[in-house]
């Protein structure tokens, strides 16, 4: 591959990715939602709760404080790298992905300040990705740590996002509609963005303003079913083990979707178009990442030659965690296509990108990786072992060598992640 050929073909896979970053921009989903639908104003004696959770909270709460015309109280909980001020706010930060104390004490006001609203009241509720680990208030008898260990064993046994946010739902007083209950009687009205791929508005942060997603017997299997159970913390397991259920959730908030994974593919698409022929491979691409490497490397063989093909996928993959690696799905999904390629011995030149809308690709500095046909031969120029590395989950040490890790820093939002996948066949 030509260094010139190359260079052209990574500027336009990460052109088109922030494209797809950008069409997810928090202020521009919120404003676009109350242009159409103005919030709904409280009773005459009361005020406006706003609470904004998420990866994309400051965004959405600053946008959102434009538009209310009265008295407020509002609370915004994100991650530490928002370390930005709103007017009119008070601004927590939890731990992502693991949530901490900082998490527990974000929830815990969340929790008082919607114990305040009363009938007159109306609640805002401002849902994005991350919200699960950043605002943590465990059940009774749950410590934060406990909460802790249970997201970290979930999380390295690859079940997706669904299946995780049921077992988290099911050991918070907040999750699975845990803040209808605490803000009851107060009427709520959500504006959610997804980050979990076909929307599922009960897994969405896991859900705090909608119907739980299953039950304890649900959460206890799944635990099972990944054999993690006997690992789980003896105060988790007892509680899952309790018959019955929490209360009902008294109410149904007004959820409204107003981003996703998909509008940002189909923004990808559009910038796409620009470059090459396009094809979508999927707008659902998830399951382990070497499954889905297999899928995006069968695509990029079959492309036609005689063109510059762009093969794009939304969606959020999931990790097998068997080594003391760092990294992260997106890291390790292209590390994954690397390596498939040179093995296929893939003809053309070609770029393959995958990355997190986020910024932030597992407990890394990384959105995720951008690699080429030539990506392996630095790796090993600069003295490391590709193979070793990605079957000790250590594909970010295997990326920086070769100089593939995609940085973008944190974007403010989170709609799962995008792939692209460039290919030029003579």
């Amino acid at each position: 591959m030509t260094p010139l050929c190359v260079n052209a073909l990574r500027r336009s896979a990460r052109q088109i990715f922030l494209k797809a970053v950008e069409a997810a921009d928090p202020a521009r989903a919120v404003r676009n939602a109350l242009n159409q639908s103005p919030f709904p104003p409280p009773g005459p004696n009361g005020q406006y709760y706003v609470v904004s959770i998420g990866k994309a909270a400051p965004a959405m709460m600053r946008e959102a404080l434009r538009h209310i015309d009265g008295e407020y109280q509002a609370l915004c909980v994100t991650h530490p790298e928002n370390e930005e001020q709103i007017d009119g706010a008070t601004c927590l930060h939890g731990a992502h992905p693991v949530p901490n104390e900082n998490s527990l004490a974000a929830g815990q006001a969340v929790k008082d300040l919607l114990a305040q609203a009363g009938a007159d009241d109306q609640v805002i509720a401002l849902i994005s990705g991350g919200g699960s680990a950043l605002m943590a208030l465990p059940a009774d008898r749950i410590s934060i740590e406990d909460k802790g260990k249970v997201s970290a064993l979930l999380l390295g046994v690859g079940i997706d996002i669904t299946q995780m946010n049921l077992v988290r739902q099911q050991l918070s007083q907040l999750k699975g509609g845990g803040m209808l209950r605490v803000a009851s009687p107060a009427p709520v009205t959500a504006y959610i963005l997804s980050d979990v791929i076909g929307d599922d508005l009960r897994a969405i942060a896991s859900g705090p303003t909608v119907a739980p997603i299953g039950t304890r017997d649900n959460a206890r299997a799944i635990c099972k079913a990944a054999g993690v159970w006997s690992d789980l913390p003896a105060s988790v397991q007892k509680h899952l083990s309790q018959s019955g259920a929490p209360d009902d959730v008294p109410q149904t908030a007004q959820n409204h979707l107003i981003g996703s994974n998909r509008h940002s593919l189909h923004a990808a698409v559009l910038e796409a178009q620009s470059v090459g022929a396009v094809q979508i491979i999927s707008d659902m691409l998830t399951g382990d990442v070497r499954d889905a490497a297999t899928t995006l490397l069968d695509a990029a063989e079959t492309a036609p030659a005689g063109t510059l093909t762009v093969l794009l996928a939304g969606g959020e993959t999931t990790v097998q965690l068997t080594g003391t690696g760092r990294g992260g799905r997106n890291q390790e999904l292209a590390l994954h296509v690397a390596m498939g390629a040179a093995k296929r011995g893939l003809h053309g030149d070609w770029v393959f990108l995958s990355g997190g809308t986020d910024g932030r690709d597992g407990p890394t500095d990384a959105a995720g990786g951008i690699v080429d046909a030539d990506s392996l031969g630095r790796m090993i120029d600069a003295g490391t072992d590709p193979a070793a590395l990605l079957h000790n989950n250590d594909s970010y040490a295997a990326l920086q060598a070769s100089g593939d890790l995609l940085m973008t820093g944190a974007t403010g939002t989170n709609v799962a992640d995008i792939q692209c996948f460039l290919i030029a066949k003579s």
